[in-house]
């Protein structure tokens, strides 16, 4: 890098973590592109410049190794928050609580200015360890307004200090709520949603399992977002995408380890529910995969087992992106074509 570039590149990252990550995509498209370098090709996919551009800036993103779940979450927040933006204006926001497995849960209810009928009981990814309402709280604000539809964000319970199947218990006692709950919270009984991103993705699939296994109110749709759905098997995408992204193969070993730590309950579909051995009668399914994920394989995988079962299945395969692509909601172009292709479906099957 020339050193006129490299002086920018010093200036740009201060300003970026002083003040989150309008400066660098406020560069020109000629400079950005130059600052993020040879394109990185891998597995005949070519990451997006934009994205390429904020994970090879050295110093830009907190360090995201693993150590203990205190940490871990810090890290996850301060992320979260560097790429947040300006919060989407909503007619309403209100902090509540639900129903869980084992006691209240805290909630967040988003109701835009033109609220239909529809909602969605949003569960947050973070690998069952991290994550809470706020980190998820800017994607959720612009699903609502660009949607047109109430999001119910839910803090179910998280591990170590409550592993598997805690979470997934509290999803389904949540959302069961919000069905019971529908008129109070000025919703469609019949237009419930459960949705959610990696690991609220795999608790969104144990849902609608659960809800066909246990016959309680099936969802109007499931929303996979990258969903982690299998614990135990290990796909070509894990060697291919593990390392210099978003979601490491550290990662991945890490969560699994806190969330199960008993091997044993792994092949359970409460916990891997791409091993369930009939998937018939799930409900209509949007499920999303990124191209540079570690997730990828099973996520495509889990798309193709909904279909053979005869389930309505919507696959949006985002090629250029990474992992965890939803939260980066300030990066302009296929990350924002990306979430315009979500909130458009969601628009379209909830009202």
């Amino acid at each position: 890098m020339n050193p006129r570039l490299d002086a920018l590149l010093r200036s740009t990252v201060s300003a970026v973590q002083a003040n989150a990550l309008t400066p660098l995509y406020a560069l020109p498209t000629a400079v950005r592109r130059r600052l993020a370098g040879a394109p990185i090709q891998i597995d005949g996919n070519t990451l997006d410049p934009e994205i390429q551009l904020l994970v090879r800036v050295d110093g830009l993103l907190p360090g995201t190794t693993k150590s203990e779940a205190a940490a871990a979450r810090s890290s996850f927040r301060s992320v979260n928050k560097l790429i947040a933006g300006h919060p989407r204006e909503l007619q309403r926001v209100t902090d509540l609580t639900v129903r869980g497995a084992d006691g209240q849960l805290g909630a967040r209810l988003y109701v835009p200015r033109n609220a239909g009928r529809g909602l969605l009981v949003f569960l947050h990814g973070g690998g069952w360890v991290v994550g809470d309402l706020d980190t998820h709280d800017s994607l959720c604000r612009i699903i609502a307004d660009d949607a047109g539809i109430r999001v119910l964000s839910v803090d179910y319970r998280l591990a170590p200090e409550a592993p598997a199947p805690t979470a997934a218990e509290d999803a389904i006692a949540a959302f069961t709520w919000a069905v019971e709950h529908a008129e109070d919270l000025g919703v469609d009984p019949a237009l419930v949603a459960v949705g959610g991103d990696s690991a609220g993705g795999n608790l969104a699939a144990v849902v609608a399992q659960q809800s066909v296994a246990r016959d309680f109110a099936r969802p109007a749709l499931q929303v996979l977002l990258y969903p982690a759905v299998d614990l135990v098997g290990r796909r070509p995408s894990r060697d291919l995408f593990g390392e210099n992204l978003i979601l490491t193969e550290e990662d991945i070993l890490w969560y699994r380890e806190l969330y199960t730590p008993d091997p044993l309950l792994r092949p359970d579909p409460v916990v891997s529910p791409l091993l369930a051995k009939d998937l018939t009668g799930l409900p209509p399914t949007l499920i999303t995969t990124a191209g540079f994920d570690p997730l990828r394989d099973e996520g495509v995988e889990y798309a193709e087992a909904l279909k053979s079962a005869g389930v309505d299945v919507t696959h949006l395969a985002h090629n250029t992106l990474p992992h965890g692509h939803y939260n980066l909601v300030t990066i302009p172009g296929a990350t924002a074509a990306a979430l315009t292709a979500l909130t458009t479906h969601l628009r379209t099957a909830l009202h």
